[in-house]
């Protein structure tokens, strides 16, 4: 039996964040992200099909640029933190797409509600040593989602028709790791 090797990967929270958009008006986009991510990638380099993902990401933590729209996001209409205040993710399954990439499939739980989705997963690098003797590899990771899906179903009505926010949500995560 050939031997394996698994190797932790913790989540740099100074140096990852998950960004979103959504439609804003019909018109635009508006962009958001979240700080303080932490998690534990367990890479087993033998056979990628059995490494792990797991991503917490603190929901308080959303930022748009807009203080008022960041109380409203954080607020029972959307995210209500107070309730709800982790964003998780656990992988269910990862695939090889080809060079360093990946599709990692798992439970995404935003606002109490779980759904399977798939990331896909780009350029993860190959490891580097930084100035402090640490290894780091980092990836960019993204999915979009319908926000109805998890509960998130505040609305307004245009006088014009449309909507003010649109359903889509796309998700990037960029992730820098260290490890363990």
């Amino acid at each position: 039996m050939a031997s394996t090797t698994v190797t932790t990967w913790n989540i740099d929270p100074a140096h990852s964040a998950a960004a979103f958009k959504v439609r804003h008006m019909m018109i635009s986009h508006v962009k958001g992200e979240f700080r303080g991510l932490s998690g534990v990638v367990k890479l087993d380099d033998t056979d990628s099909s059995r490494s792990t993902v797991e991503v917490s990401i603190p929901a308080e933590g959303i930022k748009t640029g807009d203080e008022a729209r960041d109380g409203h996001l954080k607020a029972a209409d959307f995210l209500d933190v107070e309730k709800f205040p982790t964003i998780t993710f656990k992988s269910t399954s990862i695939t090889s797409t080809g060079d360093s990439n990946y599709a990692v499939t798992g439970d995404l739980t935003i606002h109490g509600v779980t759904k399977s989705v798939t990331l896909t997963v780009e350029d993860v690098s190959n490891p580097t040593k930084d100035p402090y003797g640490n290894e780091r590899i980092g990836l960019t990771a993204s999915t979009k989602i319908e926000r109805k899906d998890f509960g998130l179903v505040w609305n307004g009505v245009m006088e014009s028709g449309g909507v003010l926010v649109g359903d889509e949500v796309t998700i990037t995560i960029d992730a820098e790791l260290i490890k363990a």
